[in-house]
C-alpha cells in the first residue's frame, strides 16, 4: 500500500515544486487530497483530461498541489470559472474544490444555479463549519449557538445542510462524506466524479485550529473521532428515530438521478442555431 500511494505521490502531485504544503497539521484537507488522487486513479482517468478548479480559502490551496490543469480563481467563482472551461472544452472532466463558505455564502447564488442547470460538473465541498484561513468568521454551515470570531457569544444563524440544498436545487448526484471515512470518500468521490450531470460531494471536516480551539472540541484526533461517532449511514438512518438522530448527520450516497444536463442540452441548441 505505502508504495502504491507512493506511486500516486509522484503521478499526480506537483511534489518536487508546491511542497511543503500551507495548511495545518492535522487539517482534514490532506485526507481530501489523498482521497481525490485515488478516486481518480481508480478511474484511470489522464492527467489532461482533468481541471480542478478552485475558489479562496483553505481548500483553495488544493489545485497549487495536484498535477493536473488547475485553476485557483476568485472567492465564491469557482463554479463560474468551471462552467465556461465546460462549454468551452465539455470533454474534459472539470472538478471544483471549494470550502463551505466559499461555495455557499458568496458562491451560494453560483451554486444552487449549477445545481439547477445540471453542469456535468463535479462540485467538493469541504465543510469545517467555519471561515479558516480567513480568521474563523462564521459561515452558512455554522451550528446554532457555536462560538466564532464574529460570533464571540454565540452564533443566532441557524445553519443549513449543503447536501439537502444540492438535492432541492436539482444536482443529479449528491452524496456526503467524512475525513474519517476515509475509505468511503474515495468510493464517494470516484462516483460523482463519474456521474454525468452535476455531482456534489460534502466533506465534513476539521477544522481545529479556529472552530474546533474556540469550541473546545480538543485536537484533530478528538474532532475526527466525532465524524466516527455522529456519521450515519444512509442505510442505517432510515431505520433510527428522529430522536435517535438528533445531532448526527447522514453519509454516503444520498441522491443519484438520471435526467439532461445543461452541456448536452447546450450542444443541441448549438446544432440546431447551426442548421437554421
Amino acid at each position: 500500500m505505502d508504495e502504491k500511494f507512493a506511486g500516486l505521490r509522484h503521478d499526480y502531485l506537483r511534489h518536487d515544486k508546491k511542497f511543503p504544503h500551507v495548511w495545518c497539521p492535522g487539517c482534514g484537507n490532506g485526507i481530501v487530497l489523498g482521497a481525490l488522487i485515488r478516486a481518480i486513479d481508480r478511474l484511470e482517468l489522464e492527467k489532461d483530461e482533468l481541471v480542478l478548479a478552485s475558489g479562496i480559502g483553505c481548500a483553495g490551496r488544493m489545485p497549487v498541489y495536484v498535477d493536473f490543469n488547475t485553476l485557483h480563481t476568485t472567492h465564491g467563482r469557482a463554479l463560474t470559472f468551471a462552467t465556461g472551461i465546460k462549454l468551452a472544452k465539455p470533454e474534459l472532466n472539470v472538478i471544483t474544490v471549494m470550502g463551505d463558505g466559499d461555495a455557499t455564502a458568496i458562491g451560494g447564488n453560483h451554486f444552487i444555479h449549477a445545481a439547477r442547470r445540471n453542469l456535468d460538473l463535479t462540485a467538493i465541498i469541504i465543510n469545517n463549519q467555519i471561515y479558516g484561513m480567513t480568521g474563523g468568521q462564521y459561515s452558512p454551515t455554522t451550528p446554532y449557538g457555536a462560538i466564532a470570531s464574529t460570533a464571540m457569544h454565540g452564533h443566532i444563524e441557524h445553519a443549513f445542510s449543503i447536501a439537502e440544498l444540492a438535492i432541492t436545487a436539482g444536482a443529479s448526484f449528491v452524496a456526503r462524506g467524512t475525513v474519517y471515512h476515509a475509505a468511503m470518500l474515495d468510493t464517494l468521490l470516484a462516483k460523482g466524479i463519474a456521474k454525468t450531470g452535476f455531482s456534489v460531494i460534502e466533506v465534513m471536516s476539521n477544522c481545529h485550529t479556529q472552530y474546533g480551539r474556540k469550541n473546545q472540541m480538543g485536537d484533530p484526533v478528538t474532532m475526527m473521532k466525532w465524524f466516527k461517532e455522529n456519521g450515519v449511514s444512509k442505510e442505517k438512518a432510515a431505520r433510527l428515530s428522529e430522536e435517535e438522530m438528533a445531532g448526527k448527520f447522514t453519509i454516503g450516497v444520498l441522491a443519484d438521478v438520471d435526467k439532461p444536463n445543461y452541456i448536452e442540452e447546450y450542444e443541441k441548441i448549438r446544432e440546431k442555431a447551426g442548421a437554421v
